[in-house]
């Protein structure tokens, strides 16, 4: 019998930061909350950051997640912006080290890629099959939130097709119990 595990995605962001979070049960993920930190509304970048960790910690202290699933920063044009994102990354994940909780990345073409099978789907695209995959009511004013949501589904979908394939937790376990599948 699989032990039930929480899942927190989060879709960092300096204007508006996006979390999700799922109750994983063996092979069923469920949706518990999802939402955004608004954070248009302050001028100072630290401060920013400031809520972030805040917000982070929050959610951790809350749901008590077992592991964090976060989206990447993209490489985009604007080097700036970029790094605010990378910023706003760093300190969620700092959040996370600080509640000694696992992170992992997941660049955006990944996640549209586990949720909707194309890499290039729109937000809108994902988030209209979480909704269908996790049984939500309604969506979000900010789309942001179904993207938190869809960075915790896809570590569910990406840890569901390891163990469900071989039976295995890990690379490392797989590698273990089948010496002969695996060249050195």
């Amino acid at each position: 019998m699989s032990k039930e595990r929480v899942i927190l995605g989060i879709d960092p962001g300096t204007t508006v930061m996006g979390y999700g979070v799922i109750l994983v049960n063996g092979n069923n993920a469920k949706m518990v909350t999802m939402g955004v930190l608004e954070l248009h509304k302050y001028s100072d970048h630290y401060l920013k950051l400031k809520k972030i960790f805040e917000r982070t910690i929050q959610l951790i202290d809350t749901y008590n997640p077992d592991e964090l699933a976060i989206e990447a920063p993209f490489y985009g044009k604007n080097v700036q912006s970029m790094l605010k994102l990378g910023r706003a990354q760093g300190v969620a994940m700092s959040a996370a080290l600080s509640r000694s909780i696992p992170i992992f990345e997941y660049a955006p073409l990944r996640i549209k890629q586990a949720i909707t099978g194309r890499g290039n789907a729109s937000k809108e695209q994902v988030a209209l099959l979480l909704k269908h995959l996790l049984n939500i009511d309604e969506l979000p004013k900010y789309l942001d939130a179904t993207d938190g949501l869809a960075a915790a589904y896809c570590h569910f979908l990406q840890n569901r097709r390891i163990t469900s394939k071989s039976g295995v937790k890990s690379w490392k376990e797989f590698i273990s119990k089948n010496p002969g599948r695996v060249k050195k």
